[in-house]
């Protein structure tokens, strides 16, 4: 089950029933549990431990200390079978851990090209989707749905349930506990807006015509003293674009609530 072309150092530990791939490179003392796929490319640093049920896609780099498909830090994990499901293209990088979900069969899943820093957690039962960036420190509660392109700072707590839309950015040490709607900066010790994720868009290759809608969509938001319902009223009937409609579907779609300025 190990491809021929991929390069096992002399101390890892690689079970039987593992499946690894072309090219993969595993380095000192890491641990492969039995129920694993590593997929082709990728490169395991020392002393990584990939436990049961967890699967990874293609040249993903884990650098060392990182142990995926960790048990759910749940006390009503009973010790069924679920999984971890890890993309294309990522960077995990030193010591972090991320737990496989819960109920039987559930999945915590991580998709293509993100890159998340060192020293934290992605708990049981979170969606992280595609490019985003999880700086160090930051610690993800179970059943997090992070979006496309969001970036979250260094030190950022997310509470379990929420949810943070594309390309929006979260501010360092901040303590998320509300759904975070796309496009705009967080801060605060309890998230609040605080404008555009200006840079995010750029780079992402808005141009100033979506994001000047975004700009009128935020101050009607969060700016004019309009009620939550009466503003999404407005983005539908005078800001219609397919970013105004996503970040409307967002807040229509949030059970827990969406965070707003203390003043609105």
């Amino acid at each position: 089950m190990i491809d021929s072309s991929a390069t096992i150092a002399p101390t890892a530990r690689i079970h039987e029933d593992a499946v690894v791939g072309p090219g993969v490179r595993i380095g000192e003392f890491c641990v492969v549990e039995s129920d694993v796929v590593i997929g082709a490319g990728c490169l395991l640093e020392p002393y990584v431990f990939v436990k049961r049920w967890t699967t990874l896609g293609e040249n993903n780099e884990i650098s060392a200390g990182t142990v995926l498909g960790t048990d759910p830090l749940d006390k009503n994990f009973k010790g069924e079978r679920s999984y971890l499901r890890i993309g294309n293209n990522n960077k995990i990088r030193e010591h972090y851990t991320i737990s496989r979900g819960t109920q039987p069969e559930s999945i915590t899943s991580i998709g293509d090209g993100n890159y998340i820093m060192t020293s934290g957690h992605v708990a049981h039962n979170c969606t992280i989707g595609n490019n985003v960036v999880i700086a160090s420190c930051a610690l993800v509660a179970g059943y997090v749905d992070v979006e496309d392109s969001a970036f979250i700072s260094g030190g950022v707590v997310i509470h379990q349930f929420s949810k943070v839309g594309r390309l929006a950015m979260i501010g360092g040490n901040t303590r998320v506990n509300l759904d975070v709607p796309p496009f705009f900066l967080y801060s605060g010790f309890n998230v609040e807006p605080v404008g555009l994720n200006i840079v995010g868009l750029r780079r992402a290759g808005f141009s100033a015509a979506r994001v000047s809608l975004l700009k009128k969509a935020y101050k009607a938001l969060f700016l004019q003293g309009l009620k939550l319902d009466d503003a999404l009223t407005h983005i539908e009937q005078n800001l219609a674009s397919d970013d105004t409609a996503h970040l409307v579907r967002f807040i229509n779609g949030s059970k827990r609530g969406i965070c707003r300025p203390s003043s609105v």
